[in-house]
């Protein structure tokens, strides 16, 4: 039988610009600050941006990520500038299947550091990471049609658009109908 808690791989990954790492207790207030800074951007598009976390909630929140993480249920990193230590955004491999192995990958980052390439960065470095340490044969990343930054960011990676899901979700408020896009990279 195979044990998911049993693997054994790094918790941080170190690009030119950034450290991307695991949650840690106390991430929580640079996490909640972020999100309230952002929210108009993330509500868009991210359920858990809906309503408005306390403090405790997001730090609460924080610490389950961990937790989740540590018993390979969920991967969630946290982004960080490596030299200044400001928190920069979440990505993270969710929705694991270890049979195969396959992830999918999420990502945000907070509004004040669009456009820098963080996402780009963090997200090249995190499927370099499925790939090498975790064995990935599949990685994926999904994201609704009408969200052309979010799209951006497999496009230029080099992820591979496999298809369109038609009406497979509902918008976060719930209201209309959205398609999905789905954008792989294979491990050959």
């Amino acid at each position: 039988m195979d044990y998911p808690v049993l693997k054994e791989f790094p918790h941080e990954i170190h690009t030119k610009r950034l450290l991307i790492r695991l949650p840690l207790p106390g991430d929580g207030k640079a996490v909640h600050e972020a999100i309230q800074f952002s929210q108009s951007e993330l509500k868009q598009w991210l359920p858990f941006a809906q309503n408005e976390q306390t403090l405790e909630e997001t730090e609460a929140n924080v610490r389950e990520a961990q937790i989740q993480f540590l018993q390979r249920e969920d991967l969630r990193f946290h982004i960080f500038d490596k030299h200044a230590k400001a928190f920069l955004g979440c990505t993270g491999l969710h929705r694991i299947n270890w049979k195969v192995p396959k992830f999918e990958i999420g990502y945000w980052v907070d509004t004040r550091q669009q456009g820098k390439g963080i996402i780009s960065e963090a997200v090249e470095a995190l499927t370099k990471f499925a790939f090498e340490e975790l064995r990935a044969n599949r990685v994926e990343i999904r994201c609704d049609e009408e969200n052309y930054r979010s799209r951006a960011i497999p496009k230029k990676l080099g992820f591979e658009l496999e298809g369109i899901h038609y009406h497979d979700s509902r918008s976060v408020d719930g209201l209309s109908l959205r398609n999905t896009c789905v954008y792989a990279k294979l491990n050959y």
